[in-house]
C-alpha cells in the first residue's frame, strides 16, 4: 500500500487554496505534498517536518509527518508552501491568517453556531468509531454532545478532572469511563511520548501525557479516533492574559490578545497529535475546522472574554446544547486538572531530581528516555 502524500483533505481542495491564496478552504487542516510542493496549512493542525541534515549525508526521506522517521527532523513552517529542497519558507509566506471585520453581536453568534454544526456534521460523517477525551469543561462537554459519543476522563483518583468529569457527566445523563493513573504509568508512558513528538521539555509531556493515557484506553476498548476539545480556548478567548493583557501578550485589546493565541496552535498542535496518533488512535477537533476558525476570527470583543466571563459567545452556543452547570464552567488545564504535573514532579525529587536543580522535570524525563548519566542533585545521590 502507498503511503500517502497529503493528510488531512484531497489534494483538489489544496490545489485550488493554492492558485487563490485561500486559507481556509473548508477542511480540517492539511499538510504534506500536492505535486511538486509540499505544504502546511495555516494553523498547523498536520504535523509535518523536513529534515535539517544535508541532501548529501541525510537518508531518504527529506520529510515525513513524523519526527522519527527524520535524522533531524524540523517542522515545516504552516502557512508555506515549498519546494522539498528549497529553503524552509517563513511561516505564512503563502496562507496569512485572516483579520476579518468584527461581526455584529448576534451575525457573529449565528455565524458561530452554524459554523460549530457543520464541524460536527463533518466529524459525524467520517466513518471512524469515535470516544471523547472528557474533562468536565463547557468544550469537552460540547464535543461529546454534539458527538453523541462515550465519554473517558483520565486522572489522578483524587483529581479535580475526575470529579468534574463525573459531575458533568451526571448532569449531561451521560455514561463516563474513568481511566485511574498511578505514578508508574507516568514512568512507562514518558518514552513514548517522547519519542512520538520529538519532545522532552516538562511542560510538553505534562501536557501530553493524559492525552496519551486515555488514548491508549480508548484504542483498547475497539475505538479508532478520540475527540478533543483543542483550540477552543484559543479561538475564543479563554485564557486570563487575553483580559489581564499583561506581560504574556503584546496585544493592547482582547481580540488581538486572542489572535495572537490562535498564531500559537502551530507550535502546539503537532505535540497533541502526534500524542494521540502514537496511540493507534485518530484525532477529532470539531473546533479546529475552518468554518468555526473563519466564525471565530468574526467575533467582537464583547463575544470573547473580560473580567466576569471568558469564551463569552462560545458559551452561548454551549448553552443552546449542555445543562447551565456545564456551559458556565471554567476548566483547569489539563496537566494540572488531571495531577500529572504534580506526581510527574513528585517521581523527579523522589529519582534525586530536586527543585532546585534548574528545570529538575525535564532532567528527570531526559533521565527515563535514556540510559546515560543525568544531572541529579548530588546529595540524593550519593545517599
Amino acid at each position: 500500500m502507498t503511503a500517502p502524500r497529503l493528510r488531512g483533505t484531497e489534494p483538489p481542495v489544496v490545489r485550488t487554496a493554492l492558485e487563490n491564496r485561500d486559507p481556509l478552504p473548508g477542511a480540517t487542516g492539511f499538510a504534506g505534498a500536492v505535486d511538486d510542493r509540499l505544504v502546511r496549512d495555516v494553523l498547523g493542525r498536520v504535523p509535518l517536518f523536513v529534515d535539517g541534515a544535508s541532501s548529501t549525508t541525510r537518508a531518504e526521506p527529506a520529510w515525513a509527518f513524523e519526527p522519527t522517521a527524520l535524522e533531524e527532523p524540523t517542522l515545516f513552517p504552516a502557512g508555506a508552501a515549498a519546494a522539498v529542497d528549497e529553503p524552509l519558507p517563513d511561516p505564512e509566506s503563502h496562507w496569512v491568517l485572516p483579520d476579518p471585520t468584527p461581526a455584529a453581536p448576534d451575525a457573529a453568534l449565528e455565524g458561530l453556531a452554524d459554523a460549530i454544526e457543520t464541524a460536527a456534521d463533518a466529524a459525524r460523517r467520517d466513518d471512524r468509531d469515535i470516544a471523547v477525551a472528557f474533562s468536565g469543561g463547557v468544550d469537552s462537554a460540547l464535543v461529546a454532545e454534539l458527538l453523541d459519543a462515550p465519554l473517558y476522563v483520565v486522572g489522578f483518583p483524587d483529581s479535580h478532572d475526575v470529579e468534574a468529569a463525573r459531575t458533568a457527566a451526571d448532569a449531561m445523563g451521560r455514561d463516563l469511563t474513568v481511566v485511574d493513573l498511578e505514578p508508574a504509568d507516568l514512568e512507562r508512558a514518558v518514552p513514548d511520548v517522547a519519542r512520538a513528538t520529538g519532545r522532552t521539555n516538562a511542560m510538553d509531556i505534562q501536557i501530553a501525557l493524559p492525552l496519551f493515557l486515555v488514548g491508549e484506553r480508548v484504542a483498547a476498548d475497539g475505538f479508532d479516533a478520540l475527540a478533543v476539545g483543542q483550540g477552543a480556548d484559543e479561538l475564543f478567548g479563554g485564557y486570563e492574559k487575553v483580559v489581564r493583557l499583561d506581560h504574556r501578550v503584546e496585544a493592547e485589546t482582547v481580540r488581538g490578545a486572542v489572535r495572537e493565541g490562535i498564531r500559537s496552535l502551530p507550535a502546539q498542535l503537532p505535540r497533541d497529535v502526534l500524542t494521540i496518533r502514537a496511540t493507534g488512535l485518530e484525532p477529532v477537533a470539531p473546533f479546529l475546522h475552518d468554518a468555526v476558525v473563519a466564525a471565530a476570527l468574526r467575533l467582537p470583543d464583547e463575544l470573547l472574554a473580560d473580567e466576569d466571563e471568558r469564551k463569552r459567545g462560545f458559551r452561548r452556543i454551549a448553552a443552546e446544547y449542555l445543562p447551565a452547570e456545564v456551559a458556565t464552567r471554567d476548566k483547569k488545564a489539563v496537566q494540572y486538572g488531571s495531577l500529572v504535573a504534580r506526581e510527574l514532579d513528585r517521581l523527579a525529587r523522589q529519582a534525586g531530581y530536586k527543585r532546585r536543580i534548574d528545570d529538575h522535570v525535564t532532567k528527570y524525563v531526559a533521565a527515563l528516555c535514556s540510559d546515560g548519566p543525568t544531572e541529579r542533585d548530588s546529595s540524593s545521590a550519593s545517599s
